[in-house]
């Protein structure tokens, strides 16, 4: 379909040499950032030697990077595209979008998994309507982009829809089910459909000829690191609001109260009448309690990790006014041009 429906471009890059300099730097600056991204909450930050070594590099290389790319004349990523107003407000967007969208696509799968006890094959079942939605919403919302439909309008209902899905998972408990998730799922799709069609098109609106293909590389780039940063940030905040959940769930039970010792009593009873020792009954009993509390404490943190992801797209659909409104009908597309 590639191959029959998307042109060679009119007009392509003439590379006179390699900026082999400008690809060392994005490798060892992209490459650093990425391990430190993703082992960063595994080895507690910056108390680990080689994370906080990786964090200096990384910071230095792309530093230097971005110096390169300015001053040489066959740049490996042309940075000066960037001076378009429209792609550097994409480009941003396009991170938000890279973030939200892993961190949820994070966040969803480990509760089912962990808490109610999904198989992997059953999550990626749960998951698919929503992936069909975004495939049916795709094509409608160019349509609709070349009908003149502002592409800002559907970039807020995108992040509506975002808000929606995680105010509705927000919602819930250790008793959900398939069912439950169909519908806040399918809402994300739809969501995913509004947002990435619409931020393409307006980052790139301001782009022509040889300029699409740097503009595109780099709203591609962003967004994979929009990722990154995602995953990294709302694996962090799970760690510590375990642990605060933890910390006021445990300051509520007492070996004193009364609800507490009928709970371990009927417990150890149970074990005791399936052939279970005292003594190992009562262990049990007190690992069970355990169980529910750790239980309890995951699916408060998660369900705080779905508030914070939604009240974040909710904050950034105001900074959809950054886009310039251009006269005239939209064009559609760049992918159908």
């Amino acid at each position: 379909m590639a191959l029959a429906f998307l042109p060679d471009p009119k007009e392509t890059r003439k590379i006179s040499k390699i900026d082999w300099w400008g690809i060392l730097l994005l490798i060892t600056g992209i490459g650093s950032l990425q391990i430190v991204l993703e082992r960063g909450q595994a080895e507690d930050w910056f108390s680990t030697r080689y994370i906080t070594i990786l964090a200096m590099i990384s910071v230095v290389a792309i530093a230097l990077f971005i110096w390169r790319e300015l001053a040489s004349s066959n740049p490996v990523v042309d940075l000066h595209v960037l001076k378009d107003r429209s792609l550097a407000v994409g480009t941003f967007f396009t991170f938000i979008l890279g973030f939200g969208l892993y961190a949820s696509v994070f966040i969803f799968p480990v509760f089912a998994q962990n808490l109610l006890g999904f198989t992997a094959m059953q999550t990626g079942l749960i998951l698919l309507p929503g992936s069909l939605a975004t495939a049916v919403m795709m094509p409608f919302v160019g349509k609709m982009l070349q009908k003149g439909v502002p592409p800002q309008l559907m970039n807020a209902l995108g992040f509506i829809c975002f808000f929606l899905f995680t105010w509705m998972l927000s919602h819930s408990t250790l008793a959900s089910g398939r069912g439950d998730f169909f519908w806040p799922l399918v809402l994300r799709g739809v969501g995913l459909g509004l947002l990435f069609v619409p931020l393409t098109t307006m980052a790139l609106s301001g782009l022509r000829g040889k300029d699409i293909a740097q503009g595109a590389g780099l709203t591609n780039m962003m967004r994979q690191l929009g990722g990154s940063f995602g995953i990294a940030l709302v694996t962090t905040f799970i760690q510590y609001r375990s642990w605060t959940h933890r910390t006021n769930l445990l300051s509520h039970l007492s070996i004193y109260d009364p609800a507490l010792q009928e709970r371990l009593q009927a417990i150890t009873g149970g074990l005791m009448a399936k052939g279970s020792s005292f003594f190992e009954a009562q262990q049990q009993a007190y690992g069970a309690i355990e169980g529910a509390v750790l239980r309890q404490t995951y699916l408060l943190t998660y369900m705080d990790a779905f508030r914070v992801v939604g009240v974040f797209f909710l904050i950034c659909i105001p900074m959809l006014l950054l886009f310039k409104r251009r006269a005239g009908r939209a064009a559609g597309p760049v992918w159908m041009h």
